[in-house]
């Protein structure tokens, strides 16, 4: 009976060995997932936020530029549109980013103060 009892014990002590060795590894798998979800985030969050500001310039200049076409205003539709969009996008920008909150209450976050 005894050295039954120490192969037993021999092998539940390997098979704790690899269940320790088992669960460490899941825990530095689980913690390179969460450092690239957590990177993927980012990366979106900087894709919206560039594209936001990106396109109210755009916007400001082509809707400018068509102004001073059809009123011949050129080029002050086109300077006065493209800093208005400029403005718009550095807005956007900050209320993605969470510094300024939006005017309208209903896209407020709870919990914002006025």
């Amino acid at each position: 009976m005894d050295e039954r009892e120490t192969e037993l014990e021999r092998r539940r002590n390997q098979l704790e060995t690899k269940l320790v060795a088992k669960t460490m590894h899941d825990g530095e798998e689980a913690a390179k997932d969460q450092r690239a979800e957590t990177s993927r985030k980012g990366y979106a969050q900087a894709m919206k936020i560039s594209s936001e500001f990106l396109s109210a310039v755009i916007v400001g200049a082509v809707l400018g530029f068509v102004i001073d076409r059809f009123a011949g205003t050129s080029p002050w539709g086109l300077i006065i549109l493209l800093l208005l969009g400029f403005c718009a996008g550095v807005l956007n920008v900050l209320r993605s980013s969470g510094v300024v909150t939006s005017p309208h209450p209903a896209d407020r976050k709870p919990g914002v103060k006025k």
